[in-house]
């Protein structure tokens, strides 16, 4: 996966991921909206807990669709250049010999 086609590659495994990750999130955020409208007996407690979860999922959906992807992406590029360097490098030793 070097260079352009890694970024493709990428990008498919986001496209894919994307309805799967924005369903479940949306499902589970949905589940806890109940709870964090709560006005009955044990809403101090509920509507916090429900609050922090429904953070949690959507932040979590973020950080998996947005910025994995985006790191791989940093990464591979990085190790390409890398690669790039010592190849040229090496090129180079074996001209001078």
């Amino acid at each position: 996966m070097r260079g352009r086609r890694g970024f493709v590659n990428i990008t498919d495994t986001v496209e894919n991921l994307v309805q799967q990750s924005t369903g479940t999130t949306f499902v589970a955020s949905l589940g806890f909206v109940p709870m964090a409208i709560a006005t009955g007996a044990g809403a101090e407690v509920q509507r916090p807990l429900a609050t922090v979860v429904i953070g949690g999922v959507l932040s979590s959906t973020f950080l998996t669709l947005v910025l994995l992807p985006v790191l791989y992406a940093w990464t591979e590029s990085r190790r390409n250049l890398e690669t790039t360097e010592s190849n040229e490098e090496s090129s180079r030793a074996g001209e001078t010999v």
